[in-house]
């Protein structure tokens, strides 16, 4: 065994434990809770709806107001007609998710005390409650219990970009609506070492309207046939937009209505909460495990092969990944993956430093293993190239932009470079390092990175960290593309001014990959369509580039730019050539 094989098996090991390490410490701080809350999406997208005929939910909706023509909040005379008609029509549970705790006419108070009181059994909802878990429902506790009900809270934590998908056991004191419900419907109880500590995770039955709904005003008429009530848990509640009850949560990109929220937690109360976060221990496995896969695949495979099979691994994963959750089983998928991508990366590097060190032996030996080692190093950039390109790409994909964008950004580049006197080579090094210059964006959470109106200071001081990120993330490299593309993704929001992020760095302190980068990126925003903004026509964006031509951009370069852009648009764009110069 040569000597160089166990170095480079230590270094890869090394780079394994260092992936595995940043992947933990991503997860620990929260940096990847917004990316894992999108997988939890795909896996309920994956398992698609599973309807239950435990449920139903009568519904406070536009049809209602329609019908009944009167303002809300209705007379408590129409919720206690509501609640005869369902227990006439044989309902398993009643659960109110409206609060009946301020007083109204005596008249209408009393009616609906004495329907609930006839129901038996009906579940109250409450968002308000003192320090000892007293709730003024029905005007307190004891007629609570002299209408022979129960109350339940209604309050469920937010999660990550804000969504809903946990239930608590309690607040306070006073245990939840879901967990009432359950319990009134006839579940075990739930103990306390059974939900995690954010709560218990929902287990939604699908989407929108996978539990089935009525209208509150066909109940009250009685337009409903019985079977669909009968041995049910009906949660009857607001799901008018008007009433403002409607929710993010991880199954649809539609919100959800507030009973049909409360409706899925009860079905997990009610089943003993089915969908479970996996042990921690199993998820750091999963993320050691990940990260020893690109060194271990190289002791075997060449490094693009290698590579390949890493891919090939992390979908394997996500196959597992899925078959866990149908069995009820939530792990992480975020951390293990970029486990796996930083350790395929850091595999690339260290097989590249350890070639170029027996290239170097080749020289010193002989010519034909001089062609050798050189058909290797060509084999490891195109790795080097193809990985830089996915990174990219996957950054850009993170802000709903496209492929073309980072290619784009690349020939732009390539062309400045080259019309600026730089050589072939370092212009076609400009060319691949700069497709990596907002990769950075990996590490914006998405409430930031997709927010479609302004940002707030705060979240715009956040968003720019990504220059910081994406130098991090390239950083510490020996290879002069990986070193490039950390200049560029370090630099290219700096401003000749001196104005820019995130050094304030000024003129030709500004390395000159990152001021030909900025000018690049500048026009290919303005000149591409976006979702929060039209492209703009060419003599628009050129007549800005001049504008900012030594504030923004090194005036040199500026020029030049403007110069070779009418036909780079052209090309690029799919605008006529002769158009486009005729517009200059």
């Amino acid at each position: 065994m040569r000597a160089g094989v166990p170095i480079r098996l230590a270094a890869s090991l090394a780079v394994a434990a260092l992936a595995a390490a940043l992947a933990l410490g991503l997860q620990s701080a929260g940096l990847l809770s917004s990316l894992e809350q999108r997988s939890i999406s795909a896996r309920f997208d994956l398992r698609g709806a599973e309807p239950s005929r435990d449920l139903l939910v009568v519904a406070i909706d536009d049809a209602t107001f329609s019908d009944l023509r009167k303002q809300w909040p209705f007379p408590r005379s129409l919720h206690a007609r509501v609640i005869d008609q369902l227990k006439a029509a044989g309902a398993r549970t009643i659960v109110y998710d409206v609060q009946f705790t301020e007083p109204t006419r005596p008249r209408e108070d009393v009616a609906l005390f004495d329907a609930i009181a006839r129901a038996r059994g009906v579940v109250l909802a409450t968002t308000e409650f003192d320090e000892r878990g007293r709730t003024l429902v029905l005007g307190g506790d004891d007629n609570v219990a002299r209408a022979h009900a129960r109350v339940g809270a209604t309050n469920l934590p937010e999660g990550a970009d804000g969504e809903l998908d946990r239930f608590p056991r309690a607040v306070h004191g006073v245990p939840s609506l879901a967990v009432t419900a359950a319990e009134q419907a006839g579940a075990r109880r739930l103990p306390a070492t059974a939900f995690e500590p954010g709560g218990a995770r929902i287990d939604f039955r699908g989407g929108p309207r996978t539990v089935p709904v009525v209208s509150f005003s066909a109940v009250l008429h009685g337009e409903v046939d019985p079977a669909l009530v009968r041995d049910r848990i009906v949660v009857v509640g607001a799901t008018a937009p008007t009433l403002q009850d409607l929710h993010a949560t991880p199954t649809s990109a539609e919100p959800m209505s507030g009973p049909e929220l409360q409706a899925n937690a009860i079905w997990t109360a009610l089943h003993g909460l089915p969908l479970r976060s996996a042990p921690v221990p199993l998820d750091v496995l999963a993320v050691l495990a990940l990260a020893l896969i690109p060194p271990v695949l190289r002791r075997r495979w060449r490094v693009l092969p290698a590579a390949l099979l890493t891919v090939l691994a992390g979908a394997g994963y996500a196959v597992l990944v899925q078959a866990l959750f149908l069995q009820g089983s939530v792990v992480w998928v975020s951390a293990p993956l970029v486990a796996l991508a930083t350790a395929t990366i850091g595999m690339v590097v260290v097989s590249h430093l350890a070639e170029t060190q027996a290239r170097r032996r080749a020289v010193r030996d002989n010519d034909v293993l001089e062609e050798r080692v050189r058909q290797r190093t060509h084999q490891l950039r195109d790795t080097q190239l193809e990985i830089l390109r996915r990174l990219a790409r996957a950054a850009e994909w993170r802000d709903e932009e496209t492929g073309a964008h980072v290619e784009r950004i690349g020939l732009l580049t390539q062309r400045l470079a080259l019309a600026i006197g730089l050589d072939e080579d370092e212009a076609e090094l400009l060319l691949h390092a700069s497709t990596a210059h907002d990769v950075g964006k990996i590490g914006i959470p998405d409430r930031i990175l997709l927010k479609p109106a302004r940002l707030t200071p705060e979240e715009r001081t956040e968003m720019e960290r990504h220059a910081l990120i994406g130098a991090a993330m390239l950083g510490d490299s020996d290879s002069p593309l990986l070193q490039l593309a950390e200049t560029i993704a370090r630099t290219h929001h700096e401003r000749w001014d001196g104005t820019g992020y995130p050094a304030a760095l000024a003129g030709e302190a500004i390395p000159l990959a990152g001021r030909i980068c900025a000018i690049v990126d500048v026009f290919d925003a303005l000149v591409s369509e976006r979702p929060y903004k039209h492209a703009w026509d060419l003599t628009a964006a050129l007549d800005l580039l001049e504008a900012e031509r030594g504030r923004h951009f090194d005036p040199t370069l500026a020029e030049a730019f403007i110069a070779i852009a009418p036909a780079a648009y052209a090309e690029l764009y799919g605008a006529p050539a002769a158009q486009a110069l005729t517009a200059v």
